[in-house]
């Protein structure tokens, strides 16, 4: 697999080249329509008088200036997409170069009480989920966040195929993303779903054909005052007679036009998004049944998609009040395109959430196949059914680390046991606890991992690291943290969790900590839990004697030549080097 830095780096070349040859165009047709339509009026001029010429020009060149118009629109709306994969390529050469700031720290779903999200900063400012996201839309995001937080260890197989997969579509997800980002939407797809579900059509199927009727009489009726058959009078009458008719409808017409404006946005930008993935070509078993779920044995779904934007525009004519007056009055508009609006609602609004949840879904998992095409060095899990172990990687290392500063370890550990993870301040305890959880986690979603080579069993996590108090609950920190530690205790009566806890029960006194944070492990060990606990509490390390479940593991750090040294190495026993005196005194708060 190419090096991702080179591919970017190319890619915006590439695009910028692009955007240059473009903008000279977008010159070249503003120059054109220009002169175009100075050559119209010059022409008209000419021919002044000689009103058969002045009407062949007057069409012809319209339809010249038209086409040249749209063609501007086209030139426009291309330049917009190069503009936005140069944005694309450029932001991942920020993140990799460590850069984050422009990309939303996904804060809002930081919760306190979620199994482990809280505790292994896989939500905000520098999190997991902001080095990972790459959604487009408000939904996309959503999912992605849903996913990491799932805790679901079921078709993990499936999913890393999928993400392998969206991984080799590099040009393919950049474009998806361009798309998206052409298109500022402001209505969630799930209120649109909602308010088509609940929609309650109320134009008359009886009249169905009463604006094709009218339009023809309406026809006939200026034709005949055109040629002074009869008065302009009665074109006037009729006028009214349609505006009549259509005020009827109007209250309920002005709220469907409300609710399809709100819509409007949010259909275009599916509609290309759907178009995108109905026209690749996918092998994973996943990726092709979520593509089956929008293809139709008659319609392919953004087709459908774009044809409701068309009639929805259709309806937007009647904004413009002169436009308006003239089209209701004669042509009843608003209650046909309004009974066009509800002919589509009848018929498709049912499969309109499941098109949305399509594209929902590789918004989210475009950011996982990102993610595994910016780190080829690291590997996926072999997913092994074998129930004596859990986790056995080589060269295991935190994936937001960079590699010039992260000392990886080798780590097994089997089902049913329970790692004590002593070591010193700063000796790297803490995050390894959190390299470990976000493996599992990353595991669990399909992602690869940062490690050489890995065997996993699937298991849920559960954790214990960061507890607060809240004085609006008033809860204290040691009864907040007793409220966790009673959660994952009733938690793994009911299923199989990896347990990390990080130095237990700091609320208390030293003598009763070491007494709770024992029978807490005798606890976990005794329901066969695998897990690790780091601890401070070299007391805890005589449980490896008397339960067989347990080990003992250590960080070490030296003095040497009066200077702390850390290896950040896993390696097994206790910790003999304990650092906070040495520190003290270094930094001459104590003597």
């Amino acid at each position: 697999m190419q090096n991702p830095k080179d591919f970017y780096t190319q890619q915006k070349a590439k695009y910028e080249a692009e955007l240059k040859v473009q903008r000279r165009k977008l010159n070249q047709s503003s120059i054109l329509r220009l002169i175009v339509f100075l050559s119209i009026a010059f022409a008209i001029y000419l021919l002044f008088g000689q009103w058969n010429y002045v009407v062949l020009v007057a069409v012809v060149g319209l339809a010249i200036f038209l086409f040249l118009v749209f063609r501007h629109s086209d030139l426009v709306y291309k330049s917009n997409k190069l503009k936005a994969l140069i944005q694309c390529n450029q932001l991942e050469l920020d993140v990799l170069n460590g850069d984050l700031s422009k990309l939303p720290t996904g804060e809002e779903f930081l919760d306190a009480t979620h199994e482990f999200s809280y505790d292994i900063d896989l939500f905000g400012n520098a999190s997991f989920f902001q080095y990972l996201n790459r959604s487009t839309t408000r939904e996309g995001k959503n999912e992605l966040a849903i996913r990491l937080a799932s805790n679901d260890i079921s078709d993990i197989s499936i999913r890393q195929k999928a993400i392998q997969e969206l991984a080799e579509k590099a040009t393919w997800r950049q474009h998806f993303s361009a798309i998206a980002l052409l298109i500022k939407v402001e209505t969630t797809s799930k209120s649109i779903t909602d308010w088509l579900s609940q929609y309650k059509s109320f134009i008359p199927k009886g009249i169905r054909f009463l604006p094709t009727i009218f339009s023809v009489i309406s026809a006939a009726i200026i034709g005949l005052a055109f040629f002074e058959i009869i008065s302009f009078f009665y074109v006037i009458l009729w006028l009214f007679v349609g505006l009549g008719i259509t005020g009827r409808f109007l209250k309920k017409i002005n709220m469907l036009s409300l609710n399809t404006n709100k819509a409007k946005d949010t259909f275009q930008q599916y509609g290309q998004l759907l178009q995108r993935i109905e026209e690749e070509e996918f092998s994973s078993k996943l990726l092709q049944e979520k593509q089956q779920n929008i293809h139709s044995d008659i319609q392919k779904a953004s087709t459908l998609v774009r044809e409701f934007s068309k009639r929805i525009d259709a309806l937007d004519n009647r904004n413009n009040i002169l436009v308006g007056i003239f089209l209701n009055g004669f042509l009843l508009w608003d209650i046909s395109k309004s009974y066009h609006i509800e002919t589509w609602i009848e018929k498709h609004s049912t499969k309109v959430a499941q098109w949305f949840e399509v594209v929902t879904f590789f918004d989210a998992y475009n950011s996982l196949g990102n993610f595994a095409f910016n780190h080829p060095q690291f590997s996926y899990p072999e997913i092994s059914e074998n129930a004596s172990q859990v986790i056995n990687a080589t060269q295991l290392g935190h994936p937001l680390l960079r590699t010039t500063n992260r000392i990886d370890n080798d780590f097994h550990i089997g089902n049913s046991e329970f790692f004590i993870v002593t070591g010193a301040n700063m000796a790297g305890k803490s995050t390894f606890l959190r390299t470990v959880s976000l493996s599992i986690v990353m595991s669990n979603v399909g992602l690869p991992i940062c490690a050489a080579s890995a065997t996993y069993s699937p298991i849920k996590l559960i954790t214990s690291m960061r507890t607060t108090d809240s004085l609006a609950e008033g809860a204290s920190y040691f009864f907040s943290e007793l409220q966790r530690l009673k959660m994952i205790v009733d938690n793994i009566k009911n299923d199989t969790y990896f347990i990390i806890l990080d130095e237990i029960l700091k609320g208390t006194n030293s003598h009763d900590k070491a007494m709770g944070s024992k029978k807490i492990v005798q606890k976990l060990a005794s329901q066969n839990a695998a897990g690790i606990i780091a601890t401070h509490d070299l007391s805890l390390c005589e449980l490896e004697k008397e339960i067989d479940q347990v080990k003992n593991y250590f960080f070490d750090a030296e003095i040497i030549n009066d200077e702390l040294f850390f290896g950040y190495q896993l390696k097994k026993g206790i910790c003999a080097n304990m650092n906070a005196s040495f520190l003290l005194k270094k930094m001459e708060i104590v003597e």
